[in-house]
């Protein structure tokens, strides 16, 4: 199964070897992650008006016992946590995702 993290694009070009996550994971201790059916409304709430954002596809399999997942109850679902940094291994792709004015178009997530 396939999890998403969404990354400022300069914070993903930036970064090199595995992933330690955005300040505001740092401040809560995991790495965000959304599933397929997640991204719109986590970008809708979280990245309105923001562009030059990166997705990065994430093998959920690869992530081992330092995945959870975990409800939110502001949005009543569950949600992929991972607790240490997001590997190089267990990363598939990483894709532009496109804000055109009106919204976001995101990449082939397959």
């Amino acid at each position: 199964m396939l999890i998403f993290k969404i990354v400022e694009r300069a914070q993903w070009e930036a970064q090199s070897g595995d992933y330690h996550g955005s300040a505001h994971d740092r401040a809560d201790g995991f790495l965000h992650f959304s599933t397929a059916s997640q991204l719109a409304e986590t970008l809708r709430l979280y990245y309105a008006g923001q562009d030059d954002l990166m997705l990065v596809a994430v093998d959920a399999g690869a992530l081992g016992s330092a995945l959870k997942w975990e409800r939110s109850e502001s949005r009543g679902e569950d949600f992929p946590h991972l607790y240490g940094a997001l590997s190089c291994d267990a990363m598939k792709w990483a894709r532009p995702i496109v804000n055109d004015g009106d919204g976001f178009i995101l990449p082939k997530l397959t």
